[in-house]
Protein backbone atom coordinates (compact mmCIF):
# COMPACT_ATOMS: atom_id res chain seq x y z
CA UNK A 1 0.00 0.00 0.00
CA UNK A 2 1.38 3.39 -0.98
CA UNK A 3 1.98 5.69 2.03
CA UNK A 4 -1.01 8.00 2.42
CA UNK A 5 -0.86 11.68 3.28
CA UNK A 6 -3.18 13.00 5.94
CA UNK A 7 -3.74 16.76 5.95
CA UNK A 8 -3.02 17.89 9.53
CA UNK A 9 -2.36 21.56 8.90
CA UNK A 10 -5.45 22.45 10.94
CA UNK A 11 -3.63 21.35 14.11
CA UNK A 12 -1.58 24.55 14.06
CA UNK A 13 -4.59 26.43 15.40
CA UNK A 14 -4.13 24.64 18.72
CA UNK A 15 -0.50 25.79 18.80
CA UNK A 16 -1.70 29.37 18.24
CA UNK A 17 -4.11 28.91 21.16
CA UNK A 18 -1.19 27.79 23.33
CA UNK A 19 0.88 30.81 22.24
CA UNK A 20 -1.94 33.21 23.11
CA UNK A 21 -2.46 31.56 26.50
CA UNK A 22 1.30 31.70 27.24
CA UNK A 23 1.50 35.42 26.46
CA UNK A 24 -1.50 36.16 28.66
CA UNK A 25 -0.23 34.07 31.58
CA UNK A 26 3.26 35.58 31.36
CA UNK A 27 1.73 39.03 31.74
CA UNK A 28 -0.51 37.97 34.62
CA UNK A 29 2.15 36.02 36.54
CA UNK A 30 4.79 38.68 36.06
CA UNK A 31 2.31 41.19 37.44
CA UNK A 32 1.67 38.90 40.41
CA UNK A 33 5.42 38.66 41.07
CA UNK A 34 5.90 42.43 40.85
CA UNK A 35 3.04 42.92 43.28
CA UNK A 36 4.27 40.43 45.86
CA UNK A 37 8.01 39.94 45.32
CA UNK A 38 7.40 36.17 45.67
CA UNK A 39 10.14 34.01 44.19
CA UNK A 40 7.57 31.23 43.93
CA UNK A 41 5.41 33.39 41.68
CA UNK A 42 8.55 34.39 39.76
CA UNK A 43 9.30 30.71 39.13
CA UNK A 44 5.75 30.32 37.87
CA UNK A 45 6.24 33.24 35.46
CA UNK A 46 9.53 31.79 34.20
CA UNK A 47 7.85 28.50 33.42
CA UNK A 48 5.24 30.37 31.38
CA UNK A 49 8.06 31.81 29.26
CA UNK A 50 9.13 28.24 28.56
CA UNK A 51 5.50 27.50 27.68
CA UNK A 52 5.63 30.26 25.09
CA UNK A 53 8.86 29.01 23.53
CA UNK A 54 7.51 25.47 23.52
CA UNK A 55 4.26 26.59 21.88
CA UNK A 56 6.16 28.46 19.17
CA UNK A 57 8.30 25.38 18.56
CA UNK A 58 5.17 23.24 18.39
CA UNK A 59 3.69 25.62 15.81
CA UNK A 60 6.80 25.37 13.63
CA UNK A 61 7.04 21.59 13.87
CA UNK A 62 3.32 21.04 13.31
CA UNK A 63 3.59 23.17 10.19
CA UNK A 64 6.51 21.06 8.93
CA UNK A 65 4.84 17.77 9.91
CA UNK A 66 1.75 18.74 7.90
CA UNK A 67 3.73 18.91 4.66
CA UNK A 68 2.99 16.08 2.21
CA UNK A 69 5.64 13.56 1.21
CA UNK A 70 8.17 14.74 -1.36
CA UNK A 71 11.17 13.33 -3.22
CA UNK A 72 13.48 13.89 -0.25
CA UNK A 73 10.98 12.69 2.37
CA UNK A 74 9.01 9.92 0.73
CA UNK A 75 7.43 8.85 4.04
CA UNK A 76 6.34 12.38 4.90
CA UNK A 77 7.49 14.78 7.62
CA UNK A 78 5.55 13.45 10.62
CA UNK A 79 8.68 12.91 12.74
CA UNK A 80 9.16 16.67 12.96
CA UNK A 81 6.78 16.62 15.95
CA UNK A 82 9.37 14.76 18.02
CA UNK A 83 11.78 17.68 17.69
CA UNK A 84 9.15 19.95 19.19
CA UNK A 85 8.65 17.74 22.25
CA UNK A 86 12.43 17.28 22.60
CA UNK A 87 13.15 21.00 22.55
CA UNK A 88 10.31 21.68 24.97
CA UNK A 89 11.68 19.06 27.35
CA UNK A 90 15.14 20.65 27.22
CA UNK A 91 13.72 24.14 27.84
CA UNK A 92 11.81 22.84 30.84
CA UNK A 93 15.07 21.61 32.38
CA UNK A 94 16.72 24.99 31.77
CA UNK A 95 13.77 26.73 33.45
CA UNK A 96 14.06 24.36 36.40
CA UNK A 97 17.73 25.28 36.84
CA UNK A 98 16.87 29.01 36.77
CA UNK A 99 14.11 28.55 39.32
CA UNK A 100 16.37 26.56 41.65
CA UNK A 101 19.11 29.22 41.43
CA UNK A 102 16.64 32.02 42.24
CA UNK A 103 15.13 30.04 45.12
CA UNK A 104 18.52 29.33 46.70
CA UNK A 105 19.41 33.02 46.37
CA UNK A 106 16.20 33.92 48.21
CA UNK A 107 16.90 31.37 50.94
CA UNK A 108 20.26 33.03 51.55
CA UNK A 109 18.81 36.52 51.36
CA UNK A 110 15.16 36.41 52.60
CA UNK A 111 12.76 39.12 51.51
CA UNK A 112 9.32 39.99 52.86
CA UNK A 113 6.35 39.48 50.54
CA UNK A 114 3.83 42.23 49.83
CA UNK A 115 0.24 42.56 48.55
CA UNK A 116 -0.24 38.81 48.75
CA UNK A 117 -4.01 38.88 48.32
CA UNK A 118 -4.00 40.70 44.99
CA UNK A 119 -1.00 38.73 43.75
CA UNK A 120 -2.71 35.42 44.49
CA UNK A 121 -5.88 36.51 42.67
CA UNK A 122 -3.89 37.43 39.55
CA UNK A 123 -1.94 34.15 39.65
CA UNK A 124 -5.14 32.14 40.08
CA UNK A 125 -6.64 33.73 36.96
CA UNK A 126 -3.49 32.81 35.02
CA UNK A 127 -3.74 29.22 36.27
CA UNK A 128 -7.35 28.93 35.11
CA UNK A 129 -6.31 30.14 31.65
CA UNK A 130 -3.63 27.42 31.51
CA UNK A 131 -6.04 24.78 32.78
CA UNK A 132 -8.63 25.51 30.09
CA UNK A 133 -5.97 25.63 27.35
CA UNK A 134 -4.37 22.38 28.53
CA UNK A 135 -7.67 20.49 28.49
CA UNK A 136 -8.53 21.72 24.99
CA UNK A 137 -5.08 20.86 23.59
CA UNK A 138 -4.94 17.48 25.34
CA UNK A 139 -8.27 16.47 23.84
CA UNK A 140 -7.08 17.51 20.38
CA UNK A 141 -3.73 15.76 20.85
CA UNK A 142 -5.38 12.47 21.77
CA UNK A 143 -8.04 12.73 19.10
CA UNK A 144 -5.54 13.42 16.31
CA UNK A 145 -2.60 11.48 17.81
CA UNK A 146 -0.30 14.51 17.87
CA UNK A 147 2.96 14.12 19.82
CA UNK A 148 3.52 17.90 19.89
CA UNK A 149 0.09 18.74 21.25
CA UNK A 150 0.14 15.99 23.86
CA UNK A 151 3.57 17.15 25.11
CA UNK A 152 2.39 20.74 25.18
CA UNK A 153 -0.76 19.86 27.10
CA UNK A 154 1.25 17.90 29.68
CA UNK A 155 3.54 20.88 30.13
CA UNK A 156 0.62 23.25 30.57
CA UNK A 157 -1.00 20.92 33.10
CA UNK A 158 2.28 20.74 35.00
CA UNK A 159 2.24 24.52 35.02
CA UNK A 160 -1.24 24.42 36.53
CA UNK A 161 -0.16 22.12 39.36
CA UNK A 162 2.96 24.22 39.84
CA UNK A 163 0.78 27.29 40.21
CA UNK A 164 -1.46 25.51 42.70
CA UNK A 165 1.60 24.67 44.79
CA UNK A 166 3.03 28.18 44.56
CA UNK A 167 -0.29 29.80 45.43
CA UNK A 168 -0.62 27.46 48.40
CA UNK A 169 2.91 28.28 49.54
CA UNK A 170 2.43 32.03 49.26
CA UNK A 171 -0.84 31.63 51.11
CA UNK A 172 0.97 29.81 53.92
CA UNK A 173 3.52 32.63 54.10
CA UNK A 174 0.65 35.09 54.47
CA UNK A 175 -0.87 33.00 57.28
CA UNK A 176 2.26 31.95 59.17
CA UNK A 177 4.71 34.71 58.29
CA UNK A 178 7.38 32.08 57.58
CA UNK A 179 9.21 33.65 54.62
CA UNK A 180 11.37 30.58 53.98
CA UNK A 181 8.33 28.65 52.73
CA UNK A 182 8.33 30.68 49.50
CA UNK A 183 11.82 29.67 48.22
CA UNK A 184 11.44 26.13 49.58
CA UNK A 185 8.27 25.70 47.55
CA UNK A 186 10.06 27.15 44.51
CA UNK A 187 12.67 24.38 44.85
CA UNK A 188 9.90 21.79 44.94
CA UNK A 189 8.46 23.38 41.82
CA UNK A 190 11.87 23.06 40.12
CA UNK A 191 12.03 19.36 41.04
CA UNK A 192 8.57 18.78 39.63
CA UNK A 193 9.51 20.54 36.40
CA UNK A 194 12.64 18.36 36.07
CA UNK A 195 10.46 15.26 36.34
CA UNK A 196 8.15 16.51 33.59
CA UNK A 197 11.02 17.62 31.36
CA UNK A 198 12.83 14.29 31.55
CA UNK A 199 9.58 12.46 30.78
CA UNK A 200 9.01 14.55 27.66
CA UNK A 201 12.61 14.01 26.55
CA UNK A 202 12.29 10.24 27.01
CA UNK A 203 9.16 10.22 24.85
CA UNK A 204 10.87 12.26 22.16
CA UNK A 205 13.94 10.02 22.05
CA UNK A 206 11.73 6.93 21.97
CA UNK A 207 9.86 8.29 18.96
CA UNK A 208 13.03 9.19 17.08
CA UNK A 209 14.31 5.64 17.70
CA UNK A 210 11.34 4.21 15.75
CA UNK A 211 9.62 2.49 18.66
CA UNK A 212 7.10 -0.22 17.86
CA UNK A 213 3.39 0.49 18.22
CA UNK A 214 2.01 0.14 21.73
CA UNK A 215 0.47 -3.10 22.93
CA UNK A 216 -3.09 -1.88 22.32
CA UNK A 217 -2.34 -1.31 18.64
CA UNK A 218 -0.47 -4.62 18.37
CA UNK A 219 -3.48 -6.43 19.83
CA UNK A 220 -5.71 -4.67 17.31
CA UNK A 221 -3.47 -5.80 14.45
CA UNK A 222 -3.51 -9.38 15.69
CA UNK A 223 -7.29 -9.32 16.00
CA UNK A 224 -7.62 -8.23 12.37
CA UNK A 225 -5.17 -10.87 11.16
CA UNK A 226 -6.99 -13.57 13.12
CA UNK A 227 -10.06 -12.89 10.97
CA UNK A 228 -8.02 -13.78 7.87
CA UNK A 229 -6.07 -16.67 9.38
CA UNK A 230 -7.65 -19.42 7.32
CA UNK A 231 -6.37 -22.99 7.38
CA UNK A 232 -4.18 -22.30 4.36
CA UNK A 233 -2.98 -18.78 5.23
CA UNK A 234 -0.21 -17.71 7.60
CA UNK A 235 1.40 -14.43 8.69
CA UNK A 236 4.88 -13.65 9.95
CA UNK A 237 7.59 -10.96 10.01
CA UNK A 238 5.09 -8.53 11.52
CA UNK A 239 6.98 -5.27 12.09
CA UNK A 240 5.59 -1.93 13.29
CA UNK A 241 6.83 1.55 14.06
CA UNK A 242 5.39 4.87 15.18
CA UNK A 243 6.39 8.07 13.40
CA UNK A 244 4.61 11.06 14.89
CA UNK A 245 0.95 10.50 14.15
CA UNK A 246 1.73 7.92 11.48
CA UNK A 247 1.70 4.18 12.12
CA UNK A 248 3.64 1.87 9.82
CA UNK A 249 2.85 -1.85 9.63
CA UNK A 250 4.77 -4.42 7.61
CA UNK A 251 3.97 -8.13 7.37
CA UNK A 252 4.46 -11.17 5.19
CA UNK A 253 1.40 -13.08 4.02
CA UNK A 254 1.86 -16.75 3.12
CA UNK A 255 -0.80 -18.22 0.83
CA UNK A 256 -1.03 -21.51 -1.11
CA UNK A 257 1.33 -21.56 -4.07
CA UNK A 258 -1.53 -22.59 -6.35
CA UNK A 259 -3.26 -19.25 -5.88
CA UNK A 260 -3.17 -16.91 -8.86
CA UNK A 261 -1.45 -13.54 -8.59
CA UNK A 262 -4.85 -11.87 -8.92
CA UNK A 263 -6.32 -13.86 -6.04
CA UNK A 264 -3.30 -13.25 -3.82
CA UNK A 265 -3.28 -9.54 -4.56
CA UNK A 266 -6.98 -9.22 -3.82
CA UNK A 267 -6.49 -11.04 -0.52
CA UNK A 268 -3.62 -8.85 0.74
CA UNK A 269 -5.45 -5.72 -0.44
CA UNK A 270 -8.37 -6.68 1.80
CA UNK A 271 -6.01 -7.10 4.74
CA UNK A 272 -4.32 -3.76 4.07
CA UNK A 273 -7.67 -2.00 3.82
CA UNK A 274 -8.97 -3.60 7.04
CA UNK A 275 -5.84 -2.65 8.99
CA UNK A 276 -5.91 0.87 7.63
CA UNK A 277 -9.57 1.34 8.55
CA UNK A 278 -9.05 -0.14 12.02
CA UNK A 279 -5.94 1.94 12.79
CA UNK A 280 -6.37 5.48 11.43
CA UNK A 281 -3.24 7.22 10.07
CA UNK A 282 -1.67 3.85 9.31
CA UNK A 283 0.28 2.73 6.26
CA UNK A 284 0.43 -1.01 5.62
CA UNK A 285 3.03 -2.91 3.60
CA UNK A 286 2.45 -6.58 2.75
CA UNK A 287 4.74 -9.12 1.11
CA UNK A 288 3.08 -12.10 -0.56
CA UNK A 289 4.84 -15.46 -0.29
CA UNK A 290 4.10 -19.07 -1.15
CA UNK A 291 3.05 -21.21 1.80
CA UNK A 292 4.77 -24.35 0.51
CA UNK A 293 8.08 -22.65 -0.38
CA UNK A 294 10.79 -23.27 2.30
CA UNK A 295 12.43 -19.95 1.39
CA UNK A 296 9.32 -18.16 2.64
CA UNK A 297 10.37 -18.97 6.21
CA UNK A 298 13.90 -17.59 6.02
CA UNK A 299 12.75 -14.34 7.68
CA UNK A 300 10.84 -15.91 10.59
CA UNK A 301 13.37 -14.43 13.10
CA UNK A 302 11.93 -10.99 12.18
CA UNK A 303 8.70 -11.97 13.95
CA UNK A 304 7.71 -9.60 16.76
Amino acid sequence: MTPKFFDRSFLTRFAWLSIAAAILTIALKTGAYLLTGSVGLLSDALESIVNLVGAIMALIMLTIAARPADEDHTFGHSKAEYFSSGVEGALILIAAASIAYTAIERLIHPQALEQLGLGLIVSTIASLVNLATSLIIRRAGKRYDSVSLIANSHHLMTDVWTSVGVIGGVGLVAITGWQFLDPVLALLVAANIVWTGTGILRGSVSGLMDSALDQTDLDTIQKVLDQYSLDKVEFHAILTRQSGAMKFISLHVLVPGAWTVKRGHKFVSQIESELHNTLPNSTVFTHLEALNDPNSYDDVPLEN
